[in-house]
């Protein structure tokens, strides 16, 4: 299991965890209300339907007294262990209740007359398991119109037996247990597809990630064909400089944008006329002022390029110089891109140390005196002091590679840095 999937096994599992403590414990009290009003509803209908049969819904009449009180006796030791029935006026006509209703009426809540035009009820929990029901019915001369008058009111309480309450407990448990469960088993169950769409997801920006390195070497390389050089150049500067921004903890995007920036510094050069890019001798003022475009019209080609705008602040500013004296902005010290001044000192490095059609190759030594000497009016020293220490390395490295060497050192870096 690699750290994606640790990490997602986790992050599911810890949702799953989180909706299962929340669901348990409303489903527990969701399936608890539920038993008790399913007991309440069959209360009061079986009350409703025994007043009805003792006719003792209309409690006006001379003999009201006495089909309450029967019907209170009925009632009382069935569903409810204490039955109290009123007239319209809240008065009490009839009172029954069995041992347990006894036992408890001196613990419950008494109130005044009652005039309540809705039927509810309300459950209490008393010291050492004792649970109570008490029911609160208008009564009326219909079942079914509840816009009959009001004619009496009927109140029950039912204490509920243990092997009651213990079959609630059973069923809300259960309930309980299986909305955890099922939390659970989601849970399980979407690892695999997450796992399975991330893992499709990564592959096809590894796949977009590939098209666009072989883009950015395919014009590296055109850009140098065209100059006359090999694509060896590239290789080997985007290589030094990736090496240099290490030691100065690049990371991360910075240091993608600044292997594309160095593999393309010179990819304006796509817009330079021949008779100029490959004139073999010097060029003139005039000549140099349009080889110096280059570097706007490089800018140009990167800028709004998607993934390339990244190597924007090398391919502007490679030519600028520490002290102010470079092009095309003249800018100052620490006012050029750290990623330019990093490339600064690849680039001339091994300009100096490789072999070009117009020269020979200059030793470590002799290249080392330029870069030394050139510290402060070209070069960053900050950049200079983390690279001296580096250079004798990277220069023998680089002596016993040919192109195809150099740009496996390169892809290697590539594949940490970019993921692959």
């Amino acid at each position: 299991m690699n750290h994606f999937q640790k990490r997602t096994a986790k992050r599911i599992a810890g949702v799953s965890l989180f909706l299962a403590c929340f669901a348990s414990p409303m489903t527990w009290y969701i399936a608890r209300e539920h038993a008790e009003q399913s007991i309440v509803s069959l209360a009061i209908e079986e009350s409703g339907r025994m007043l009805h049969r003792y006719d003792a819904v209309n409690l006006d009449g001379p003999d009201a007294k006495a089909k309450a009180t029967e019907a209170a006796k009925t009632i009382s030791g069935g569903i409810f262990d204490i039955v109290e029935i009123y007239d319209t006026h809240g008065i009490k006509l009839a009172s029954a209740s069995t041992t347990d209703g006894k036992a408890v009426e001196s613990r419950l809540v008494h109130h005044g007359k009652p005039n309540y035009p809705e039927a509810f009820y309300r459950g209490t929990k008393f010291d050492g398991g004792l649970w109570v029901l008490r029911v609160f019915v208008p009564l009326r001369d219909s079942t079914t119109d509840m816009t009959r008058p009001i004619t009496g009111y009927f109140e029950g309480v039912r204490v509920m037996p243990e092997w009651q309450q213990s079959q609630i407990f059973s069923s809300a448990l259960a309930s309980a247990l299986m909305a955890g469960l099922a939390a659970l088993l989601c849970g399980m169950v979407l690892y695999p597809v997450v796992v399975h769409l991330s893992a499709d997801n990564e592959r096809k920006a590894r796949e977009v990630l590939d098209s666009h390195i072989s883009m950015m070497e395919a014009l590296g390389r055109a850009i140098a064909k065209r100059d006359s050089d090999t694509g060896a150049h590239n290789y080997r500067v985007a290589w030094i400089a990736a090496g240099i921004a290490e030691k100065m903890g690049f990371e991360g995007n910075h240091m993608q944008a600044l292997i594309a920036g160095s593999f393309l510094h010179d990819v304006g050069k796509i817009g330079i006329p021949d008779a100029i890019l490959l004139k073999p001798g010097k060029l003139d003022e005039a000549e140099m002022t349009i080889m110096r475009t280059h570097v706007n019209q490089g800018k140009e080609i990167v800028t709004g390029a998607g993934w390339l705008d990244g190597a924007n602040d090398v391919v502007a500013s490679h030519h600028e110089k520490w002290n102010g004296s470079g092009y095309p902005q003249q800018l100052t010290g620490d006012a050029i891109p750290l990623s330019a001044r990093i490339f600064a000192v690849a680039d001339v490095f091994d300009a100096l140390c490789s072999k070009r059609p117009y020269k020979e190759p200059m030793s470590f030594e002799a290249s080392m005196a330029i870069l030394d000497k050139d510290t402060g009016s070209h070069f960053d020293p900050g950049v200079m002091a983390v690279f001296k220490p580096m250079a004798r390395a990277i220069y023998d490295q680089l002596a016993s590679c040919d192109e195809e060497a150099t740009r496996q050192l390169l892809q290697d870096l590539v594949k940490h840095h970019f993921g692959q």
